[in-house]
């Protein structure tokens, strides 16, 4: 029996060029493009759902509905991030600040996010990653610190 060694962990710019496509894709609202960084099996935990989403199909219905009620994205800006890579994957957080135009008018968002990526292909780690989690929280303001 061989040991397998561990898969080597992406590079920071790795990381980012992933997280920004998905960034990018978001600000879009361009629901084929961004929904193809996720894996099938990826999950998602979003404060503003009841329950965490078991995979993206989950997500797109979701996704489907915001659409047909007139939803679509403004703006999305990434700030304070940061990569923190592991063999064959990596976890990647950040603040993220969204307009969204709800068809009813606009809100505006600032919260964290958690997006863990893991190597597309184990054997082909050229091929990039791909993201299997996805978790999305309100950001605290400076007065809740003051509370």
């Amino acid at each position: 029996m061989s040991e397998q060694s561990p898969l080597p962990a992406p590079s920071e710019p790795e990381v980012l060029a992933a997280a920004a496509a998905i960034v990018d894709a978001f600000a879009a609202t361009d629901g084929e493009r961004y929904f193809a960084t996720f894996a099938a099996d990826a999950t998602f935990v979003f404060h503003t759902e009841p329950q965490r989403l078991p995979d993206r199909g989950a997500y797109e219905r979701i996704w489907a509905g915001w659409l047909e009620s007139g939803w679509r994205v403004v703006s999305c800006a990434s700030t304070d991030q940061l990569v923190q890579p592991f063999p064959g994957g990596a976890v990647f957080t950040h603040t993220v600040d969204t307009t969204v135009d709800t068809g009813a008018g606009t809100e505006s968002y600032r919260e964290r996010e958690t997006i863990v990526f893991r190597v597309a292909d184990p054997a082909h780690p050229a091929s990039g990653l791909v993201a299997v989690h996805e978790h999305l929280s309100p950001q605290p303001s400076a007065d809740d610190d003051a509370a």
